[in-house]
């Protein structure tokens, strides 16, 4: 069964915090699944959905500027390689777009290489902006104008 592309709810959202290391491996990002983020802005939080359950998931929304932000994407250790992150941020920017988004953007870390080459990949460019989570967090920003 080819996986299925859904809308997020927050027992989503609770059942990949449960599962964190499946996706994030040794990298703690829990405190950034906030349930507020999918009660508020659910229609651009989506997620993979197979019959192993939940493969990949992306949690975005559109900002007051008209920016598609992805704030947090990622896809399950088993799942990799099946362009699920792909068709999550496709149905984000469809979503997007009819909410007035004429961009999207996300960040990674400076060391997250992988993230860097699939956003390459889907064409978005990329630069380091130091300082910015505050002095010495310098990120790595993604931005992809919407035509």
């Amino acid at each position: 069964m080819q996986p299925t592309i859904e809308t997020a709810d927050i027992t989503d959202l609770v059942q990949v915090v449960e599962d964190h290391h499946r996706y994030w491996g040794e990298r703690d990002l829990r405190a950034g699944h906030l349930p507020v983020l999918v009660r508020e802005f659910g229609s651009t939080c989506f997620v993979a959905r197979g019959e192993a359950g939940i493969l990949a998931y992306l949690v975005g929304f559109v900002t007051p500027d008209a920016t598609g932000y992805v704030h947090l994407i990622a896809t399950r250790d088993d799942a990799r390689g099946l362009g699920l992150a792909r068709r999550l941020y496709e149905e984000f920017e469809r979503v997007a777009r009819t909410q007035g988004a004429v961009r999207l953007k996300a960040i990674t870390s400076l060391p997250n290489t992988g993230s860097v080459a699939f956003h390459r990949s889907i064409g978005f460019s990329d630069e380091i902006v130091e300082d910015y989570l505050g002095p010495g967090r310098s990120m790595v920003v993604f931005r992809r104008e919407l035509t």
